[in-house]
């Protein structure tokens, strides 16, 4: 009786055993949680257009038009709004908006910076603004020169100052078609150091045509020179469209730009690292400035 027992005991202890190495049915695995699928935005080399630092601005800027730096090693960003005859003057996020008046109530829409001095601002029926960086905060504004209408006919948003020259671009020039190509402007000095237009030239620009719909114009908003890779940067605001072209003002790459983050892109600017500012005007909502870290 007694060895009967053993034997039960043992058969009872050889099923728990196996049953414990795996012989026996498992428990059920918890399931692995599956990782979201990285979108990649399509974006310029170095940089994501996808995942800006957004800055909002306040209702002073709402109609922000431009922005620029004085000089590129500074976190200074200089800009203009389309009203008021004003140039701002702030940090990136410590809250403080300061400003200067220029001129008169107008339809300003670029400001850029001259030989690192002088800043100009771009009037949209082609007229520009140009002062000495000092004067900017002083009680004074008299030293503003005017050039009225020193651009052709037309509509202009851009303006950028590539050391001694400016470079503008036409939104919407009479002798333009926006579907195949942009004017653009150089103005330099002269000897007596007054600013004329020196040279005139076109760019091609690869709009694409949707389906359903006539191919859509180009209206250049803001334009830019990347200090790192010396290429140039366009902004369409009207199409969301971002275009980067070399030095011979050849399209080398065409983006897409998402609405949601690039509500209406009016300026562009660029510092000394190659960190890239992208300002929208307020719709339905705040103004704002999206960064672009750029990682070589």
């Amino acid at each position: 009786m007694i060895v009967k027992q053993s034997m039960i005991l043992v058969v009872a202890f050889l099923g728990i055993a196996t049953a414990s190495c795996g012989g026996g049915k498992q428990p059920p695995k918890a399931q692995e949680k599956q990782q979201p699928a990285v979108v990649t935005v399509p974006s310029p080399r170095g940089y994501d257009l996808g995942s800006p630092k957004k800055t909002v601005l306040p209702e002073s800027l709402h109609e922000i038009s431009g922005i620029t730096f004085l000089r590129a090693d500074r976190d200074t960003l200089y800009a203009i709004e389309d009203e008021t005859g004003r140039l701002f003057y702030f940090h990136l996020g410590d809250g403080r908006f300061r400003s200067w008046k220029f001129g008169k109530h107008g339809d300003y829409e670029d400001v850029t910076v001259l030989n690192h001095t002088e800043f100009a601002v771009l009037r949209s029926d082609g007229s520009l603004f140009v002062f000495p960086a000092g004067m900017v905060g002083s009680a004074d504004n008299k030293g503003v020169k005017v050039y009225e209408h020193i651009l052709p006919k037309g509509e202009y948003e851009g303006l950028f100052g590539d050391g001694g020259k400016a470079i503008a671009l036409c939104k919407n020039c009479p002798d333009d078609d926006q579907r195949d190509e942009v004017s653009g402007y150089v103005l330099q000095y002269d000897a007596k150091h007054v600013l004329r237009v020196t040279d005139h030239f076109l760019v091609e620009v690869p709009v694409e045509k949707r389906k359903g719909h006539k191919k859509a114009k180009f209206h250049p908003s803001a334009i830019a020179r990347n200090p790192v890779t010396r290429e140039w940067y366009i902004i369409s605001a009207v199409n969301k469209v971002l275009l980067v072209l070399d030095d011979q003002w050849k399209v080398k790459a065409r983006y897409e730009l998402n609405a949601d983050l690039f509500k209406q892109p009016e300026g562009l600017a660029f510092d000394g690292k190659g960190n890239m500012y992208v300002s929208n005007e307020g719709v339905q909502g705040n103004a704002n400035i999206l960064y672009f870290g750029y990682r070589p």
